[in-house]
């Protein structure tokens, strides 16, 4: 598929989970062809980095379940900062542990898991509608959390072939395999595509993350994760990360930030990401 063609299939109100983690791997070019489109009131479902902020400030996002939101060497991103603090958003902050059993949950297609995530903590008290669970075989009593099911899953990764099978290369999957099981609907971007049979050219069979039968449509997307890292084949670009943050703080440097990286096509935004480094 295209990016044209994929951000033609979401629609305003969908629940769209978006793979990565952080600052890193995220499929940052899909995000992008979002931000072109008119959808709005989105719940986004991401263990978040800028993926999250960007949306938020282009007005899309009505509600975030997230186990944190972070640019990693950067503590928080600025514009869901804004929008957390503010309170334009509705937001479901759950412990990590407990957001990996809702994407488990909802993999597997049941309503809860049980978890010992949570217990004890103000995670129940900002969330009032989690529940807790008794054991049916001993006294203890766990968190019901609750399946983070999707419309749609967005997620990154370094090789597909056409067919849909996605491979990592990097040192760790970030849970991608269970956000594409998790949704109805799930586009995988990746650096290159390639002929089935090259897969397992550079890396073992525990590459491959991600099966064909979990997977709508491919994109084929180099640096589609900038500016959060892809390793190997590129890391996080640190300064354009700092010049993120930094324009997001101050309205007419976010004015110009915006004009120069999001108003055209992902085309243009790889020249001047280029420009900018010659």
């Amino acid at each position: 598929m295209s990016l044209e063609d994929f951000a033609a299939t979401i629609e305003s109100g969908m629940t769209v989970g978006i793979g990565g983690w952080g600052s890193r791997r995220k499929p940052m070019a899909l995000v992008r062809a979002l931000l072109r489109t008119d959808v709005k009131d989105l719940t986004i479902i991401s263990l978040g980095g800028p993926d999250v902020g960007l949306l938020c400030d282009a007005g899309k996002v009505r509600r975030v379940a997230y186990g944190f939101v972070s640019l990693d060497s950067i503590p928080l991103d600025p514009h869901f900062r804004a929008a957390r603090e503010s309170g334009s958003i509705e937001i479901s902050e759950y412990d990590e542990g407990m957001f990996v059993a809702g994407l488990r949950a909802a993999a597997q297609r049941i309503s809860f898991l049980p978890t010992r995530a949570g217990l004890a903590s103000d995670v129940l008290t900002m969330n009032p509608d989690l529940r807790t669970v008794a054991s049916p075989y001993d006294d203890e009593v766990y968190v019901a959390m609750p399946a983070l099911r999707m419309d749609v899953a967005l997620i990154h990764l370094n090789r597909a072939d056409a067919a849909g099978n996605g491979q990592y290369l990097g040192p760790d999957p970030y849970f991608d395999d269970l956000y594409a099981m998790a949704a109805d609907r799930c586009y995988l971007s990746c650096e290159e595509i390639v002929p089935t049979e090259r897969l397992l050219d550079d890396a073992p069979f525990q590459s491959l993350l991600v099966k064909r039968m979990y997977v709508t449509g491919v994109i084929e997307t180099p640096r589609g994760a900038h500016f959060t890292s892809c390793v190997p084949d590129y890391d996080r670009d640190e300064r354009f990360q700092r010049e993120y943050a930094a324009a997001a703080k101050e309205p007419a440097a976010w004015e110009s930030f915006a004009e120069t990286y999001l108003r055209g096509d992902e085309a243009r935004y790889q020249s001047a990401v280029d420009q900018r480094s010659n």
